[in-house]
């Protein structure tokens, strides 16, 4: 036997992955570049036969910057941030678009989920202990913030109580 086929799994009260919300599916994006790739061929024909070629420059250039905004947002869509409270501590896991990881685990024992309201902006959610702060899910919006720290206050409820 296997020593760690023996060992029991580690328990694990909550989990999130936090993904950042795009409107645009893959397919949806590339129909929107075409029809703007389109309009723009239909302008600049247009400008071609009326004898303003300067407008044809410009025209390519609003082209490639929109596809490279647009691909911005698209790669800024791969940023994770992963949150695990097991058994020994709270797990949080952030993976930049470029894909590089970061983990920093934080105590449990006195930690807490709050919202610092700001007057005119989104709240910050923040995991409090009495040692350090540190920001979670920057990409959600006020009520996913809210229903978040919820269901990570709930969960550490669930690790502080014993099992009978």
């Amino acid at each position: 036997m296997d020593a760690s086929a023996a060992k029991p799994a580690p328990r694990l009260f909550f989990e999130a992955d936090l993904r950042p919300h795009r409107s645009l599916s893959r397919g949806a994006l590339l129909a929107v570049l075409g029809a703007m790739a389109a309009g723009s061929l239909y302008v600049t024909t247009l400008m071609y036969l009326l004898g303003a070629w300067p407008v044809i420059g410009f025209n390519g250039a609003d082209l490639v910057l929109a596809a490279l905004l647009f691909w911005l947002n698209a790669r800024a869509a791969r940023a994770r941030e992963i949150i695990r409270l097991g058994e020994d501590d709270i797990e949080i896991t952030r993976i930049t678009p470029a894909g590089r990881k970061s983990v920093v685990f934080v105590p449990p024992g006195w930690a807490r989920a709050e919202l610092e309201e700001t007057p005119g902006a989104v709240p910050r959610l923040v995991i409090r202990t009495p040692a350090e702060r540190l920001e979670i899910g920057r990409a959600l919006g006020a009520a996913q913030k809210r229903d978040l720290a919820e269901a990570i206050n709930r969960a550490l409820v669930r690790w502080r109580s014993p099992q009978l």
